[in-house]
């Protein structure tokens, strides 16, 4: 069973930075797995923000977050970030980090496995 706990997230002001751990707990080696970022607008549907490959060498963005946010992972610590910069408000939502054992990056949130419980993100205009 695969266990992902987020953290980081609160309250900032438009133009703030935020960044959002995922930390994999039990005996999860998120190294096997494809990680991903995605969120949900109160009222609004799951959306794709971010995924990286097994390795980290292979990112895929949202077009409404590129050149703003920035995913990674660190293997050895079982955990995975989401770096959020130059936030605005339409980015509030509830983030949540997801893993698949397929081995390429999806925009799908069917194709995820296993969901962590989510951080809230508020973004104050």
């Amino acid at each position: 069973q695969v266990q992902l706990v987020e953290s980081g997230g609160g309250l900032v002001q438009a133009g703030g930075s935020l960044i959002l751990s995922c930390a994999a707990s039990g005996r999860t080696i998120i190294s096997t797995y494809t990680m991903a970022w995605f969120r949900q607008a109160l009222g609004q549907q799951r959306e794709f923000v971010a995924a990286t490959s097994r390795s980290g060498g292979l990112t895929y963005y949202a077009d409404s977050v590129k050149g703003r946010f920035s995913i990674s992972r660190h293997n050895p610590i079982n955990t995975v970030y989401l770096e959020m910069n130059n936030l605005i408000p339409e980015d509030t939502a509830v983030y949540h980090c997801a893993a698949s054992r397929r081995t390429r990056g999806s925009r799908l949130s069917g194709e995820y496995d296993y969901w962590g419980q989510g951080t809230q993100v508020t973004v104050s205009s």
